[in-house]
């Protein structure tokens, strides 16, 4: 094979030469032209000596030898220097000197070396044509690029003979030549120039780039494929241009970065809260996490202990062509993650390492009242009841500003990632190992995030047509989480708990230490825990270990045709230990006592393996090319699950479970699922601009009834490079043009695994007075339960601008999903209250506009990404039995119903309060109603306000999904200066504050500063949000209008600045970097809690897509500040 080498020196990213970046992409002729006229240095050859013995191989081999075993490398234009030629050479122990003479003697081929280098280049041949006599002259010239930018290494030829040149390090060159003589002028990845000399002595050259070999090889499902020929809509991220964000997980380095994937970090509880959605929801039964494949292993379970250093990319699949052969799993989309892995002759050590501090911003953080407001805001509760005023609120200003316990929950932490990997090439062999450890403090006190990763991806090549590969990547995480997620008094909600406690009470004695218990004065019935303290005395500690390893055979029978098998094998298991000691309270609790100690052991393991067999044949006949791919796939997965816990300990220093006084019965389960596959998919283009692709995969899953266990999911994609036509050509604007379109099948397989069984479960029977065990049956099965299927239309074009300085991107997609997975109502009479069926229809539409610039080249460069997405869903059918679903979450509801939208939130419509007497009589009112307390709107119109879920005063009060989400990423760069921005946010999404269920309440607890602002009487009736605190409050703990609200906002995610260390001079570095980072920088958002992207439930999950948008007080995401290194030595 012919190649072209670079001395090592040159191919730093940090030398002094001109920054081209199209070049810094291609391997090529660097310096040639400027090593042709070095003198040999000799000192190092005539010391160097090589043994070789090698029958009957090519002379690129020969040099590879060489190369291998002594610290030469060759520099040579493959265009001109043929290294096919086959020869044989026996020496021992002779100069390398030596064994080159004996290579090239006779041959139009001439050496030089200098110290190390070796240039191989044309013995110059004088071309005297008969009867002609020629003018020799010396002209001159420069080779740029339709920048500006000067062409290093450019091959500068006379036509028809081998005299030539190449360009140097300013792109210039001189040749001596004749008048009639063409110049003819071409480098890698350009289209070749050509000229008449004539009378001209100096010429300057612009070359442009040729689209077709600058052609980006990109991973698709079970493969890769040119990028201009791919007639899916798909978009891959590069993770190495993104190494520098301080995040734990791989999904948030995409944010603002994939045009229409919207990435929402719900909880800023380290290593979790990160929740991707690609093209919306596409179900109402389960979270629309798309799939994730490792290598080409599908991921079961958390993907959060994933390196992202380890990653070379990630592609996401989005429509029907790009995703259907996975089948089943595909519904949500298909996110490809392919990790990294040495190139053969690479040897190169890489290191990157960051710290930094996380704090909460005080921008966002819940305004509440300090010690002197809250004092008086009691003070006035008591007047207004016409009860005494306790002494302890006659003088509120002597409180000051009082304690502030949330902040008291926060801290400063720690950020640090520390990673390194090592490529390494020997031969056929090349391996890659990247070693990691990141560790995450969390905001909150006591809770931290460590994690320990490897992973070594090794393939060998036997010979030309059987490889072997192995990969392996184990890895250790330890989770210290007390429970701060989660909503007042719902098992955890440490933070929302501390916000509510009264700011005059503090949470620590004179002498520093910690009570157990704070008491409110006034109030007799509970003493307050100390929150401040259970965070600390609270364990909950996940240990998580996993394995995943793959590896495959790939054998080449015959030309264009590829047998492959692979096996993986992902193992894993957990360890959760839970532990509340005496000192630790509950919300409404008494004083905490010996009894109310509390532990819990939760073991969780797991194993799945995949087995894969495909064959491909690709081929090119003429101006037809076509690629075949056939495969046939087997996974399975079993997970046990054991959970022990008991309460009443004797002493809380002693945390096992045989000293609990009551031991609860424990718990098991185990979870199975197989499937089996079969796929095909073809690959046709005609004259590279006319492209076909179908694809078919069929399923078979154990998870369905009897009667529905396969499906099939087939997909059919055309594609046009209309730039390639003719006519086009003449368009210079535009430099490419491709319109596409898809149709196909994809399927949601996320249902539980017995579903379509009927279950038996033990159960006590009473007869008369005696109780007896036994069985029953508890849950009805269904042997028709089949897929969920989504039908997608996919319509796309791509242009390139003015040589692909400006690119654009549009997709319009439309999906129907079909045969929805959902709980479906029966008749009591039946002994059960539903079964899992098929049912209903929804649809989901929407516009992506992508738009990548070059707006400044040369010296000052500026790019640009900008992407936004528009969608939205309908509701088309539901059960024949019902036309809404209504769901809860504490004292949220949604509904989804035939006609609407899904998952919208549901409750009442709030008008104000009820100022005096006369607006009372005159207006419909709940039964327990008064003066001062909060009006709603009459929706049903029958006089009076009820709550009920049918023909109630309830309506649609917010949709929880943006009408579009957009990403803008810019990238500066002067000199060895380099600054980017990434910003990302949504629009037209509302946020649902569950926390302003309690905002008024008349008890213990902290409230608003705005409630200042509140009913008190006819006269002083506020500003119309707040009822009085005398009386019911009951419809301030109701889910209504009022705590709704508007969620659009622009985050600046990240901005870095980075400096590249001019290393020129130092031995074996070709990198060295340090920067600046700054995440979560600001949120420009109307929404007062902080995080216009909470999203998880009360454990900190994510949830369906019938609850999304629902703040229950979660954990703060912080503002994270990073200074780090990366150094790269070769």
């Amino acid at each position: 094979m012919k190649k072209i080498l670079i001395p090592k020196e040159f191919k730093s990213s940090c030398d002094l030469l001109p920054k081209i970046p199209m070049r810094m992409r291609i391997t090529s002729i660097l310096l040639a032209g400027f090593l042709f006229q070095a003198h040999a240095e000799t000192l190092y050859s005539q010391s160097a000596r090589v043994s070789l013995e090698m029958r009957n191989a090519t002379v690129e081999e020969v040099l590879n030898e060489i190369e291998a075993k002594s610290d030469y490398y060759f520099l040579y234009n493959s265009k001109l220097i043929n290294v096919d030629r086959k020869v044989s050479v026996s020496v021992n122990e002779n100069s390398v000197e030596s064994v080159l003479h004996r290579l090239f003697d006779g041959t139009d081929i001439d050496y030089k070396v200098n110290d190390k280098q070796i240039v191989l280049s044309l013995k110059t041949l004088k071309m005297n044509l008969p009867g002609i006599d020629q003018q020799k002259k010396n002209i001159t010239g420069t080779v740029v690029d339709a920048t500006g930018l000067p062409i290093i290494g450019a091959n500068v030829m006379i036509k028809g003979t081998t005299n030539g040149t190449v360009t140097d390090v300013e792109g210039r060159f001189s040749l001596e030549t004749s008048d009639d003589a063409i110049l003819e002028v071409s480098y890698i990845g350009y289209t070749s120039y050509e000229a008449l000399v004539g009378n001209k002595s100096s010429f300057t050259i612009t070359l442009k780039e040729d689209l077709k070999t600058l052609d980006e090889v990109v991973v698709v499902a079970y493969g890769t494929q040119n990028k201009r020929s791919v007639t899916g809509s798909m978009e891959t991220v590069k993770l190495d241009d993104l190494s520098e964000l301080p995040v734990g997980q791989f999904s948030q380095k995409m944010q603002g970065q994939v045009t229409g994937v919207q990435i929402s970090q719900g909880s800023g509880r380290p290593g979790q809260g990160v929740n991707v959605r690609i093209r919306g929801a596409a179900s109402i039964s389960t979270t629309s996490t798309p799939l994730y494949v490792v290598d080409g292993f599908p991921i079961v379970g958390d993907i959060n202990n994933i390196n992202p250093n380890e990653i070379e990319s990630m592609t996401v699949l989005k429509d029907a062509a790009a995703t259907s052969l996975y089948g089943s799993r595909a519904a949500f989309g298909v996110i490809l993650i392919t990790t990294k892995r040495a190139k053969a002759g690479e040897t190169k050590v890489s290191a990157n390492a960051y710290m930094g501090i996380q704090q909460v911003p005080k921008h966002g953080r819940p305004e509440l009242m300090n010690g002197t407001e809250w004092a008086q805001f009691r003070k006035e509760h008591y007047e207004d009841m016409g009860i005494e005023v306790p002494d302890a609120f006659k003088n509120p200003s002597q409180y000051g500003e009082g304690y502030d316990w949330y902040d008291a929950m926060l801290r400063t932490a720690m950020i640090g990632d520390y990673s390194v990997s090592v490529n390494a090439s020997k031969g056929d062999f090349t391996s890659s190992i990247v070693l990691g450890y990141f560790r995450q403090e969390g905001v909150v006190n006591n809770s931290a995030y460590n994690r320990f990763t490897a992973r070594a991806n090794n393939e060998y090549k036997f010979n030309d047509k059987f490889k072997i590969a192995f990969n392996i990547a184990p890895s250790f995480s330890f989770d210290d989480a007390p429970p701060a997620d989660g909503f007042f008094g719902s098992g955890g909600g440490l933070l929302d708990n501390a916000r509510l406690t009264p700011p005059i009470l503090s949470w620590k004695e004179a002498d520093g230490s910690l009570p157990v218990t704070v008491t409110t004065p006034g109030v007799t019935s509970f003493e307050t825990p100390n929150w401040i303290r259970s965070a600390k005395d609270i364990t909950n500690r996940s240990q998580w270990n996993r394995l995943l390893t793959n590896g495959y055979l790939e054998y080449e029978p015959i030309s264009d045709l590829k047998l492959k098998t692979s096996i993986s094998v992902d193992l894993g298991n957990s360890n959760t230990h839970y532990f509340q000691p005496s000192t630790a309270g509950r919300a409404f609790a008494a004083a905490p006592s010996k009894i109310n100690a509390y532990l819990s052991d939760k073991t969780f393991r797991y194993w799945s393996w995949l087995s894969e067999n495909t064959v491909s044949y690709a081929k090119q006949l003429g101006e037809h090319s076509f690629d075949i791919l056939g495969g046939y796939t087997v996974q399975q997965y079993r997970s046990d699950y054991s959970e022990i816990s008991g309460s009443s300990f004797p002493d809380d220093r002693i945390q096992t479970i045989n000293m609990a006084l009551v031991k609860n019965n424990p718990s098991m389960d185990i979870q199975e699922w197989s499937m089996i596959s079969y796929l095909a998919r073809l690959n046709y283009d005609y004259k590279g601009r006319y492209l076909l692709n179908a694809s078919i995969r069929r399923d078979g899953s154990s998870r369905f009834g009897k009667n529905t266990k396969w499906g099939n999911f087939p997909s059919v994609s055309l594609g046009w490079i209309a730039s390639e036509e003719e006519f086009m050509q003449k368009i210079e604007p535009i430099s490419f043009l491709k319109v596409r379109g898809s149709y196909g099948l994809v399927g949601n397989n996320n249902i539980g695994n017995y579903t379509h069984y009927n279950v038996v479960s033990s159960a006590n029977t009473v007869f008369g007075e005696t109780s007896s065990s036994g069985t029953a049956v508890t849950q009805l099965g269904n042997d028709n339960l089949g897929w969920e299927t989504t039908k997608q239309l996919d319509l796309g074009v791509d242009f390139g601008f003015l040589n692909n300085r400006i690119n654009f991107t549009y997709d319009y997609y439309n999906k129907r999903t079909t045969e929805l997975l959902y709980n479906l109502p029966i008749p009591q009479e039946s002994g059960f209250s539903s079964f899992t069926g098929n049912v209903g229809e929804l649809k989901f539409w929407g516009h992506e506009f992508s738009l990548d610039t070059k707006n400044l080249v040369g010296e000052f460069k500026w790019n640009t990404n900008f992407n936004i997405a528009f969608s939205d869903n309908k509701v088309l059918s539901l059960s024949g039995n019902s036309d809404q679903i209504v769901a809860y979450a504490e004292r949220v509801s949604t509904i989804t119903k035939v006609g609407g939208r899904i998952g919208q939130f549901y409750g009442p419509i709030q008008l104000g309060v009820y100022v005096d007497q006369h607006d009372f009589d005159n207006s419909p009112k709940m039964v327990d109603s008064q003066v001062g307390t909060i009006k709603f709107k009459d929706i049903n119109g029958d006089g009076q306000i009820t709550w009920s879920d049918v023909d109630g005063d309830k309506t649609e009060i917010g949709n929880p999904f943006p009408k579009f989400v957009f990403g803008f990423t810019n990238n500066f760069s002067y000199k060895n200066f380099d600054l980017s921005i990434v910003t990302s946010g949504t629009y037209g999404n509302k946020v649902w504050a569950n926390e302003e269920g309690i905002a008024n309440l008349d008890g213990v607890f902290n409230v608003l500063k705005e409630i200042k602002d509140r009913w008190r009487s006819p006269e002083n009736p506020g500003a119309g949000k707040y009822g009085k605190t005398t009386g019911s409050t009951e419809p301030d703990r109701l889910n209504h209008s009022r705590s709704v609200y508007n969620g659009s906002h622009l985050t600046i995610n990240n901005v870095t600045l980075g400096y590249n260390i001019p290393c020129a001079g130092i031995k074996g570095i070709s990198n060295l970097r340090v920067y600046g980072s700054i995440q979560n920088l600001y949120t420009f958002t109307k929404y007062p809690y902080g995080n216009p992207e909470a999203g998880v439930d009360q454990n900190g999950n994510a949830p369906s897509a019938l609850l999304q948008g629902i703040d229950f007080s979660t954990y703060p995401v912080p503002r994270t500040f990073t200074l780090g290194i990366s150094l790269t030595i070769d």
